[in-house]
């Protein structure tokens, strides 16, 4: 089947037109690059290696994904790396934040028996069943759970974006890139993220309430308090 000729893609004959033709695929290029590049230049001081993060009651470990109701790989290192920042007594409480939309899929409940089993007191550990996406973790991590500074833990390819967001959202923040392999999930992530990016300078710009707020929760004070 030929398509008609008039149908067919065809670059400008003359060297204007084909000039203009390069101009306005790099402008589209450059377009698409600038929240990538924003998340990069808002964040390049805020990332931390696990044993070079600041002192902070708080870490927020973003949901990755469940596999038979427990944590997916990459989730359960995000977690490995919260229980190692407890146990080296750098943070105090972790906020565990994910989807819990539907009843048999419940990612908070199980980032907390993870914890737990590695160590991480079960009072030490505060559920958020609504962080849908990053930035309704980072709003709900302040407006509901009162968190204004905190260390972020997420894989190394979202890390940046979730430390952008939460600092839009009026929690200061910290980032831990957990390292992972680069294989074909690692890539998989990494292109996502480019996508991700220009959601999140949006989000960033009109803040738009998080699809769902609900009322002010005394979770992390009260662990705090506990663990003082």
């Amino acid at each position: 089947m030929h398509l008609p000729r008039h149908r067919l893609l065809r670059l400008p004959r003359t060297r204007r037109g084909q000039r203009r033709t390069v101009q306005a695929v790099m402008a589209v290029c450059v377009l698409a690059l600038l929240p990538s590049t924003w998340l990069f230049t808002t964040t390049g001081d805020r990332l931390r290696a696990g044993d070079d993060v600041p002192r902070t009651d708080v870490a927020v470990v973003f949901g990755a994904g469940l596999w038979d109701g427990e944590p997916s790989p990459y989730l359960a290192h995000r977690l490995d790396a919260a229980a190692e920042l407890y146990r080296a007594d750098r943070i105090q409480v972790v906020l565990v934040t994910g989807d819990n939309s539907r009843t048999e899929y419940d990612e908070p409940d199980a980032m907390r028996r993870y914890l737990t089993r590695h160590g991480v007191p079960s009072a030490a550990v505060v559920s958020d069943y609504a962080g849908f996406d990053t930035w309704d973790s980072c709003v709900r991590a302040k407006r509901i759970f009162g968190v204004d500074r905190a260390v972020l833990i997420s894989q190394g390819f979202h890390i940046r974006r979730a430390v952008a967001l939460c600092e839009a959202a009026g929690v200061s923040s910290y980032g831990v890139g957990v390292d992972e392999p680069h294989d074909t999930t690692w890539y998989a992530g990494g292109a996502r993220e480019v996508l991700a990016a220009g959601k999140a300078a949006l989000d960033a710009v009109v803040r738009p309430a998080p699809h769902f707020l609900g009322a002010r929760e005394d979770g992390v004070r009260e662990a705090l308090g506990r663990s003082r």
